[in-house]
């Protein structure tokens, strides 16, 4: 399926470089009916929009939070912005590879799980929910996901300071900010698809398409995942990009295969600027964050931190109260409304069958058995 998904993105983008294509004739691939074509793509800056003003939102609500518990207190708080945010969450990235190589996940839970990660924070931010939790949630729920299970207890227990509310308290939380929508599509997939691929074509030898080409390409797909090319690219972008960081010929070679007749000019040829923009991105982005300035926007969020999420703090103190007097009315409503149809009725389970009605119905039961 790799393979078809593959093809059918080159294909497409051959019909979309032709004008003369008839629009109607082109087939959408599986790809494109899924959730992740739907609702986890965006161009660049659409993506930089986004986390603006998802880290907007949240300063402003924190402010008020820290305003409300002590007026002034906000002014001499020196907040996270949106590129401080997500270099946090780029180094929580690159510890997943890290406990999957612990207990031993196949790659596709690895994937699974920074994709999780990242799309989480996309709906929050790492001023209310730090993504230590977060990463460890994400990762127990991609184990599921994936139908690689792991027992709670052997997975918390493998992990130094982690207990068992650590990853449940969270998990509706992420399920929820994914919109329930598990399924992820990966570039890994692709590649391999690409590569049997390219053992099928006539002018490609066995000489010009070594294993090392494969294991390079590979390496490019998994430094992918440290950027954000997944939510901008689709895999088969991304992993013919990454062959041809490995192997320019190779990726022409299988491009130009899937060219489509008639058209204006390889297929190579029109895939090549997209291509480049991976590569960049690759390139330049595809490697951890550095150590100290993560350690420097991690001292500054214990400043910054929504104090509704700190246990103990008295904005924590106060919400847990309102909440609790919020579940407190909706059972003292649900219990009047109990009391209320009692009154009604006389009786909550309804009235007693006289004898004429036990008599009708015994006798339909017996009509019935006939």
């Amino acid at each position: 399926m790799a393979a078809d998904n593959a093809t059918k993105a080159a294909d497409n983008a051959a019909k979309a470089a032709n004008p003369q294509t008839n629009s109607s004739t082109v087939k959408r691939s599986l790809y494109e009916g899924s959730t992740q074509y739907n609702s986890w793509r965006y161009s660049p800056e659409r993506l930089e929009q986004v986390r603006t003003s998802l880290n907007a939102a949240a300063v402003a609500v924190i402010r008020n939070t820290f305003e409300a518990d002590e007026p002034g207190s906000s002014e001499d708080v020196l907040f996270l912005n949106a590129n401080e945010e997500q270099l946090l969450v780029k180094l929580y990235i690159t510890k997943i590879p890290q406990l999957c190589g612990h207990f031993r996940f196949p790659e596709e839970v690895e994937a699974t799980a920074i994709s999780y990660l990242k799309r989480f924070y996309l709906k929050n931010t790492v001023m209310d929910w730090h993504p230590k939790n977060v990463m460890l949630t994400a990762l127990f729920l991609a184990t599921k996901t994936t139908n690689n299970p792991i027992s709670l207890e052997s997975y918390t227990s493998n992990i130094p300071k982690t207990s068992s509310s650590d990853v449940l308290d969270l998990e509706f939380l992420v399920s929820q900010s994914l919109n329930f929508e598990f399924a992820v599509w990966h570039a890994h997939r692709a590649l391999w698809g690409i590569w049997l691929d390219l053992q099928s074509l006539p002018d490609i030898s066995e000489d010009l398409r070594p294993q090392d080409v494969y294991d390079i390409a590979i390496k490019h797909v998994r430094a992918s995942r440290f950027t954000d090319a997944e939510l901008i690219y689709t895999p088969s972008q991304i992993a013919l990009a990454s062959l041809a960081l490995a192997s320019p010929v190779l990726a022409e070679r299988w491009a130009d295969s899937k060219a489509v007749a008639d058209a204006a000019q390889p297929l190579s040829a029109t895939l090549d600027p997209t291509l480049g923009s991976i590569k960049n991105i690759i390139t330049q982005m595809g490697h951890p964050p550095d150590v100290e300035a993560v350690r420097e926007v991690d001292r500054r969020l214990k400043l910054c931190k929504n104090p509704e999420k700190v246990p103990g703090s008295k904005a924590y103190l106060a919400r847990q109260t309102a909440e609790q007097r919020r579940a407190e009315e909706k059972r003292n409503k649900k219990a009047e409304d109990v009391r209320r149809a009692v009154t009604e009725s006389g009786n909550p389970f309804g009235t007693e069958l006289n004898e004429d009605e036990k008599a009708k119905q015994l006798a339909e039961l017996d009509d019935d058995d006939d």
